[in-house]
């Protein structure tokens, strides 16, 4: 059913904390916010575009290192509010894509309106339950160790995309 849904995605929506970090929230002396990212996610990311899918960022919090870690990612736009379908929905019509043809994955209680609507609902397994319950794939990686980057093999995967998106590395 997993790779049924995968075969459609044309746009990963993702969030932040507890996706693409572990979900803790780190202050230095300064006062500044570190966060810390995998960078395996990242080359998932690039494998995606480079294979013509695009990533987006809905988070509820827009920081410097989450646009910094965006950048870094390529991905297409970042936003950030609270009310997280309202961006969903502007996001289907700016990038032309149904419901059916998008991948979301989210942890947390922001994260449900969208959950409940993408065609490949995903969390990871440091998601909450009501997360998971309605989640269409839990990741056996966690948030900020991976997870997107398996997400993004099994997208790839079942498009039949993988074999060319590594190739200039298999060579």
């Amino acid at each position: 059913m997993t790779e049924d849904r995968a075969k459609k995605v044309k746009l990963l929506i993702l969030d932040v904390d507890g996706v693409l970090t572990d979900g803790r929230i780190i202050y230095d002396n300064f006062g500044d916010e570190l966060k810390f990212f995998n960078v395996t996610d990242g080359l998932g990311v690039f494998l995606l575009r480079k294979s013509g899918i695009k990533t987006v960022i809905i988070t509820a919090k827009k920081t410097r290192a989450v646009l910094k870690r965006a950048k870094d990612m390529r991905v297409a736009a970042v936003y950030s509010d609270h009310y997280k379908l309202k961006i969903y929905q502007k996001v289907l019509k700016k990038f032309h894509v149904k419901d059916s043809e998008v991948c979301f994955m989210g942890d947390d209680l922001l994260d449900l309106p969208i959950i409940k609507r993408a065609g490949l609902a995903v969390a990871p397994p440091n998601a909450i339950q009501e997360v998971r319950n309605i989640a269409h794939y839990t990741t056996q990686k966690h948030g900020g160790k991976g997870a997107v980057r398996e997400l993004a093999e099994i997208i790839l995967k079942s498009q039949g995309r993988w074999d060319k998106a590594i190739s200039a590395y298999t060579k």
